[in-house]
């Protein structure tokens, strides 16, 4: 039952994918050697985290309860790269090139969101999201060429 008058679901959608990007970046982080690059997902999980704690609360107000589900699609993607993972003699750029994805699904994630008639917080929080993801997408994308 939602307690606004306003349409949340891709919202809560966009936390679900930032759920699923936190537990892929997590278990890349865990996979990778190179502490650069284990760094680096470190950055994306704390990004990722922030961007849920700020729009969790939007989640809250809809429903009286926190969106914890992750994206179905994020986690189908984590597990191929696994699977990947054990085939490939680069493991590294196999994560990196599928966070990348990630990535493109977070900001796919943010727009819809952003087409929706929201109160004015929330379009000014998504709008900061916004620009802390497209950060993360272009700092991804430019490690994938590096690793190419």
């Amino acid at each position: 039952m939602t307690h606004s008058n306003y349409d949340m679901e891709p919202l809560k959608e966009l936390v679900k994918v930032l759920n699923g990007g936190v537990e892929f970046y997590k278990d890349a982080k865990d996979k990778v050697d190179d502490e650069r690059i284990s760094a680096i997902f470190n950055t994306m999980i704390t990004e990722k985290v922030q961007a849920i704690s700020k729009l969790q609360t939007y989640a809250l107000i809809d429903e009286g309860e926190r969106e914890t589900d992750s994206d179905m699609l994020v986690t189908l993607r984590e597990h191929y790269t696994k699977v990947l993972g054990v085939l490939s003699t680069d493991k590294t750029h196999t994560y990196i090139a599928q966070l990348e994805e990630v990535e493109d699904k977070v900001l796919e994630k943010v727009a819809d969101a952003l087409e929706q008639q929201l109160p004015p917080q929330c379009v000014q929080d998504l709008r900061q999201v916004q620009v802390r993801m497209q950060a993360c997408h272009d700092e991804m994308k430019a490690l994938q060429e590096l690793t190419a």
